[in-house]
């Protein structure tokens, strides 16, 4: 079980957000983040956003997805309107940075994101939201509105007991160089994305 280790508030370049540290013990220097607004009401359906790692997109600003800029979308709607950004450690789709560097070099060779990773021999998508669950339930939140594209976050939300009230969809437009990756969320995966999404 994962429990609080440490907690302050955290100015950004989007508000003042209050950020805790959940892991197993004191030692994880990767423990999972919660970022929580202080407009947040928790005895209403709380803004939700369940995050995955992506240094490649986040720090160094990759055009190959739009991980850094969902994040950013985010934090300024849960800034605007309350709400809570859950950052899990799972990079790459949970496999890793240098994994993933692996599959990317086997997508300059003309595999697709799920091919590149399955030819490794990795799983398509190896990520885990139940510490995402474990997280709300000790906010204590009960019914969420979940910024997402992605179905499997809504169906972990749907069967932990906590209430999905509505899903929020992320629009980012999809760059030459995303296309791709994101046809591939599609088609292969089930995302909910629109025809900006798909076809900028």
């Amino acid at each position: 079980m994962i429990k609080k280790q440490a907690e302050s508030n955290v100015p950004t370049d989007f508000g003042i957000f209050k950020m805790i540290a959940y892991s197993e013990d004191e030692t994880n220097w990767m423990p999972h983040i919660a970022l929580i607004s202080p407009k947040t009401d928790f005895s209403k359906p709380v803004n939700v956003r369940f995050h995955s790692e992506c240094i490649t997109g986040e720090v160094f600003h990759s055009r190959k997805c739009e991980c850094g800029q969902q994040l950013d979308y985010a934090m300024s709607y849960i800034n605007d309107h309350g709400g809570i950004i859950i950052y899990l450690r799972q990079e790459g789709r949970n496999i890793g940075i240098i994994n993933k560097l692996r599959a990317y070099a086997l997508q300059e060779k003309g595999l697709d994101t799920v091919q590149a990773n399955l030819q490794l021999g990795l799983p398509a998508d190896d990520r885990d939201f139940s510490v995402a669950i474990e997280i709300l339930k000790d906010l204590g939140v009960k019914e969420v509105n979940l910024l997402t594209n992605n179905p499997d976050k809504m169906k972990y939300v749907e069967e932990s007991g906590i209430i999905l009230n509505s899903r929020i969809p992320l629009q980012i437009e999809a760059t030459d160089e995303s296309r791709d990756y994101l046809k591939v969320k599609k088609t292969y995966f089930g995302h909910l994305l629109n025809s900006n999404q798909e076809n900028s």
